[in-house]
């Protein structure tokens, strides 16, 4: 009996204790269920005033962009305008400038319309009266022939007959006329452009020799110059062509020879060897050859120097050359280099009178004579 009393306590201790935590945990639970909806609640405000704050700022930028749209809009609209209404300006400007083209021209036709008129009824009384004219002329030439008893054929050809041989007579007239005064003013043209052009060059004149004269410092030269068995001078000839002449002239000796070219070296050679005093034969050759090259070279400086001065370029090397050998060369006592340049002078102010081409007048001037820069082993006339 002392146990069952226990297990009756100890079965309502437990069931209390399970209704007590039953109690107990469903608190719990519906305390947190509160605890979830009032957050849950929170979120959902939250969410809202966040959902609210976005809308309110969507709002406002599209209202801004909606504005600057309508802004841009409005200024695009205005330009647009504008440029329309200068386009529809310019084209009333255009209009009226037309239409007053457009009278011009409708102004300008009614008169061309009047003057065509007024042209017709000219034409008309041209006409009338040519027809008029015509009857009045053949009944004076029907009169003329009844008087004259001839034809018009007959009285033309008797009148182109006479005409042909009066005009003939005049022409003839008219033609020696002017052959005379032609020939009277040629000759007087000629003269003028001769007198001008001597008058614009005046050349100097030297008259040239064939011989050439080397001054010595006393007579005993001569006898170095000879050499012993007259080697010296049997040297110097042998090398330069030309013939010395040693005679009674005081303190001089003459080279004589026609070609001045050679005649130049053996003169300058000799001056040299006097003035070095070293005279044999092979100081003799030695100077002759240098004397040559150097006067090789004069003569092609001297061949420069004359188409300088004339104003010519473009000459051949060769040319150039025989130019400067005409340096030496004298014809009826005169130098041919100085000659020829004098013609190529005269020839330009000649061809600049008579309006011709004045280089080409100067060059054929300058190589008239180029002929007589040849040596005489080449065959044939120098021009």
């Amino acid at each position: 009996m002392s146990v069952t009393p226990l297990v009756i306590v100890a079965l309502i201790a437990i069931i209390a204790g399970a209704v007590i935590g039953i109690i107990v945990r469903k608190k719990i639970l519906e305390n947190k269920l509160d605890s979830a909806e009032d957050y849950s609640r929170k979120l959902i405000l939250e969410a809202s005033k966040q959902a609210e704050t976005i809308r309110k700022e969507a709002q406002l930028q599209a209202k801004d962009k909606l504005y600057q749209m309508k802004l841009d809009f409005e200024d695009a609209t205005k330009s647009r305008t504008k440029e329309l209404q200068n386009q529809e300006r310019r084209l009333f400007q255009k209009e009226g400038t037309l239409e007053k083209r457009i009278e011009q021209l409708e102004q300008r036709e009614g008169l061309i319309a009047k003057e065509e008129a007024a042209l017709a009824n000219r034409d008309n009384v041209l006409k009338k009266k040519e027809g008029e004219f015509d009857s009045l002329i053949e009944e004076e030439r029907q009169k003329l022939e009844r008087i004259a008893g001839i034809s018009v054929t007959e009285a033309k050809e008797m009148l182109v007959s006479s005409m042909e041989s009066e005009a003939r007579h005049e022409a003839s007239k008219l033609i020696k006329k002017i052959e005379a005064e032609t020939r009277e003013i040629s000759n007087r043209k000629a003269q003028e452009i001769l007198a001008l052009a001597i008058k614009r060059y005046a050349g100097d004149y030297v008259a040239e020799g064939s011989v050439s004269v080397v001054n010595l410092p006393n007579d005993e030269m001569k006898g170095r110059i000879i050499g012993r068995e007259g080697r010296n001078i049997r040297a110097l000839e042998a090398a330069t062509g030309i013939d010395l002449i040693i005679d009674d002239t005081p303190e001089a000796v003459v080279l004589s020879g026609f070609n001045p070219i050679r005649r130049e070296v053996a003169k300058v050679a000799l001056e040299r060897l006097i003035e070095d005093g070293r005279i044999h034969p092979a100081r003799i050759e030695e100077i002759v050859e240098r004397v040559s090259r150097e006067i090789e070279v004069n003569i092609k400086e001297a061949g420069e120097q004359a188409t300088f001065d004339i104003g010519l370029h473009g000459i051949h090397p060769e040319l150039i050359k025989l130019i400067g050998r005409l340096k030496y060369r004298s014809s009826y006592a005169q130098n041919v280099l100085e000659h020829s340049m004098e013609v190529a002078f005269l020839c330009g102010i000649m061809a600049s009178e008579l309006k011709l081409d004045e280089k080409q007048a100067k060059r054929i001037g300058l190589l008239h004579d180029i002929g007589k820069a040849v040596d005489h082993e080449v065959e044939g006339a120098h021009a």
